[in-house]
């Protein structure tokens, strides 16, 4: 039989095309979404990644700014143009690429961004909102993996997820989401004990340990839904998620490979959240 393969770039694509009509409509009513991305150093991965998010703002019709800073930018001059970005009205979304050169406090230039203007969801306040389940910009890889497992079809309430990884970026976010799609929620990581028993027994698992190929079949309980979001490169030079894809292929009811599983759905939502942050700004209903 095998698993069904969850298409991310297919799914990805649909909430583009959703968000184009959207921003289409915006656009008669003189509204322009604006996205602004901070680039600091030569980082190749971020500029990569920056290089997508441009291209993406220029295939829906967003007003999009890209400032590329030298490696020895200090936080005084960061935190400076942040400053600038968050009282420019041309721009609702402020995205400063991570990691940061090892002299800028991350920390502090996150915090710096306005709340209604955090598209990546970052900020404390973001963070608390997500929590107590108030309206707020979602972490966009999060808010991602509810929409695969939505969109291929699952019915997450009532379901037991586990979630392997406890990252600020990941793990805790996607745990927070599915608690709020009314899953019933564990956090799994490196010192879980009994880490296969636990995740065997999931109907959604959800990977982000950042460790390749390292939850085989002997994880997953047959028919579970399993989310990669791990992205490895091995020294041959293939990408790889956390979960062997392979290996779990036959026993998994859906599956997401790598890449073209989670990978295109980040900055999507990112496009999305932009949106959402425009007609917020311009006290439209989101």
């Amino acid at each position: 039989m095998g698993a069904q393969v969850i298409n991310g770039k297919l799914i990805s694509d649909t909430i583009r095309e959703e968000v184009k009509v959207e921003a289409a409509k915006l656009q008669q009513q003189g509204i322009v979404p604006g996205l602004a991305v901070v680039l600091v150093g030569e980082d190749p991965a971020s500029k990569v990644y920056v290089g997508s998010k441009e291209k993406a703002c220029q295939q829906l019709g967003f007003y999009s700014e890209v400032h590329r800073l030298g490696a020895d930018t200090t936080e005084q001059q960061l935190l400076a143009l942040i400053d600038k970005l968050n009282n420019q009205a041309s721009i609702n979304g402020i995205l400063v690429q991570l990691p940061l050169p090892k002299h800028i406090n991350e920390k502090a230039v996150i915090d710096a961004i306005r709340v209604d203007k955090d598209v990546d969801g970052f900020h404390p306040e973001s963070v608390g909102n997500l929590v107590i389940g108030d309206d707020s910009l979602l972490p966009c890889t999060p808010a991602g993996v509810i929409e695969l497992i939505k969109r291929s079809g699952t019915e997450i309430s009532g379901k037991h997820a586990v979630i392997i990884g406890r990252s600020n970026i990941v793990g805790k976010p996607v745990a927070m989401l599915l608690l709020r799609e009314n899953a019933t929620v564990s956090i799994c990581h490196s010192r879980t004990a009994n880490l296969k028993e636990i995740a065997s027994q999931a109907d959604i698992v959800v990977a982000a340990i950042g460790k390749p190929n390292a939850i085989d079949r002997s994880y997953i309980k047959p028919g579970a839904v399993v989310i990669d979001v791990g992205i490895n490169r091995l020294p041959d030079g293939k990408l790889v998620g956390d979960v062997h894809y392979e290996d779990c292929l036959e026993t998994a009811g859906a599956i997401t490979p790598v890449p073209g599983g989670v990978g295109p759905m980040t900055i999507t939502m990112l496009m999305q959240n932009t949106l959402k942050a425009a007609k917020k700004a311009h006290g439209l209903s989101v």
